[in-house]
Parts: structure tokens; sequence; C-alpha cells
């Protein structure tokens, strides 16, 4: 399929001048619905009220395209992603926020197309090493957590657009150094109690790369409230750089 894009499910601007995009892109077996509290919260706030805050749903969930045509691996989602962003017509420093997979499309993102992107805000990121891939443990994680889908989501992790994202995105093994040579400042956020990130890696991947900083909360895996003041924090501190 040559013509692809996103379904753009939510677009707002406080004032009359954006100074600043800020691009969330949700995570595997979700929708950019995960994003409603911590954008009801943001958007809320003055000292953001020249951001401009956009959620896509990604292709296979939400009210994006589904399709059994689609393999749902990074160059479906990538190209659809930049077609998305090119019919926003940008004209400020652009900041792609992501929650758990969709941390790993935007950070792929960044790395193709460097120049479009100021900062990375990367929510829960799974972290893995072609180590970790190849350890039995990881294996018998990821059942747990397919299983886990399938009882939230009935026949969801059934379904193509899931069961190739894990194989083509997920367990990708290009992931870690993907991220460890990402050339745009990037803020990594994740809770101490969040089991399904491989946080073990997290500070091997500091080590590799200055641009990147963590800021830890006490929480777990999800868009939660212990994760707001993050990423607020972080669009400030663009917003104002």
């Amino acid at each position: 399929m040559n013509d692809l894009k996103l379904t753009k499910t939510h677009d707002f601007l406080k004032s009359d001048t954006s100074k600043l995009t800020a691009v969330f892109i949700h995570g595997i077996a979700s929708s950019s619905e995960s994003f409603k509290g911590v954008l009801e919260y943001l958007e809320s706030l003055e000292s953001l009220k020249d951001v401009r805050f956009v959620t896509f749903d990604l292709l296979g969930s939400g009210k994006s395209l589904k399709s059994d045509e689609l393999e749902y691996n990074y160059d479906e989602q990538i190209k659809a992603l930049y077609d998305s962003l090119n019919e926003l017509n940008i004209n400020t420093p652009l900041v792609l926020v992501g929650h758990s997979m969709g941390t790993l499309i935007v950070t792929r993102f960044a790395s193709k197309y460097p120049s479009m992107v100021a900062k990375l805000v990367l929510v829960s990121p799974p972290v893995f090493t072609e180590k970790d891939l190849d350890d039995p443990a990881f294996d018998t994680a990821m059942k747990a957590f397919e299983d886990m889908v399938s009882t939230k989501g009935g026949d969801l992790s059934k379904e193509k657009a899931f069961k190739n994202s894990v194989e083509n995105i997920v367990k990708n093994r290009e992931n870690y150094q993907t991220l460890s040579n990402i050339t745009i400042p990037t803020v990594l956020i994740y809770g101490e109690k969040d089991q399904l990130i491989g946080q073990h890696n997290y500070k091997r991947v500091l080590s590799d790369n200055s641009l990147i900083r963590a800021e830890k909360t006490d929480g777990k895996h999800s868009v939660t409230q212990d994760k707001y003041n993050k990423i607020r924090e972080s669009l400030e501190e663009e917003l104002n750089a």
C-alpha cells in the first residue's frame, strides 16, 4: 500500500500562536485514548498554552487503517507517521512523545529524519539488547504479556496487527542500537515498578549516549499521573530553550 496515513484523533492549541508542537504516539494493544488524562492536564497549564498537542492512532489501532495487506512493521508505521506529520504543516520545533512500543517507533523515526525532530520524550520505553532477546526468560515474559493482553482485549492478541507488531517492532534486534545512537536530545521517563521495559539496560544506554537522560517515577508502565509532571517539564524545557 502506497497511501498510508494515521488517523489524527486530537489537535489542540490553547493560544493563537503555536511555538512548539508535541505529537503523542501510543503503544501496542492501545490507542491514542491512552493519553487522555495527561493531555487534559498538560492542556490546562498556562505554561504550555503555546504548545500544539496532537495525537494519532497507529496503523492497526484505534481509528486508523486495519488491513491484512499490512505487515505492521517499522517501514509502514514510519511512512504513515511521516506523511501524517507533513499534513500538519508544522512550522515550530517538534517533540515526539511515545509510550511503550510508541517509543520504539518515534526513536526509529527520529533516527531516519533527525532534522524533523527537536526532542524525544520516551515514556516507559522497552529497552532490550540482543542478549535479552536470546534469553528464554524473555519469551516467557512476552508470553505472560500476550496472555494479559488477551485477558483485557478479548481476541486482540490474536490479531495480525498485534502479533506482527510484537515480532517486527518490539522484538526488532536493532532497537537498542537505534536508541543508543540517537542524535537528538532524549528524555527517558519510567516507573521503578514497571516490569515490562528492561530497565536493567537504562544505565547502559545512558552511558552510551550523553544526549539521553532518565527521569524515574514511582509508578508502573502506563501513562499515569506519576509521569505527568515529568512530561510537562520536558515540554517546558524545549518550549523555553
